[in-house]
């Protein structure tokens, strides 16, 4: 006999795949116990369903200098019934305050039981951040300066190659 290939849904569950793309979240800044979203609403500009909607405040803690960001999210919301999954907000935040987590079972009975507000929304993406290894922006920008200064103190300690901007030389007959 085979090994059945369906599984028993929802008593069982196939595991996802690190490329599932679920609905979006947004992404805490564990330094600073905050989002990183700034309220800046490009995402719900570009969203095609118009599924979110937010607004942002003065951010209490940049005032102490505890922060960097001057304004923060104060109230956000996704209606995830209404949300095609395409991603256009991941990619057009310039903050990296939304992924595309992989939270893909949020079913209610209520028509407008799939909205979810912020503290959702930022529970959401701490579990996708702790299951998927995320990396901060900041902590991104350090492994690549860093990455860039081995690359340069790599070159420097080698000898010197001919390159193809330098002029070729002339064989003498």
């Amino acid at each position: 006999m085979r090994k059945p290939v369906t599984a028993q849904y929802p008593k069982q569950h196939l595991p996802l795949q690190e490329r599932q793309v679920g609905f979006p979240a947004l992404t805490w800044d564990s330094e600073v116990s905050e989002p990183y979203c700034v309220g800046c609403m490009v995402c719900v500009r570009m969203c095609p369903t118009l599924c979110m909607s937010g607004t942002m405040i003065d951010n209490p803690l940049h005032a102490k200098g505890e922060s960097p960001r001057r304004k923060i999210i104060e109230e956000f919301e996704i209606n995830l019934g209404r949300c095609i999954l395409c991603g256009i907000c991941v990619e057009v935040c310039n903050f990296d305050a939304i992924e595309m987590s992989h939270e893909h079972e949020i079913s209610h009975f209520a028509r407008n039981g799939r909205r979810v507000n912020l503290p959702v929304l930022l529970e959401m993406g701490k579990k996708y951040q702790n299951e998927s290894n995320w990396i901060s922006p900041a902590a991104k920008k350090e492994a690549l300066a860093a990455a860039k200064a081995s690359v340069v103190e790599t070159t420097e300690d080698s000898p010197t190659v001919a390159s193809a901007e330098d002029p070729p030389v002339e064989e003498t007959k």
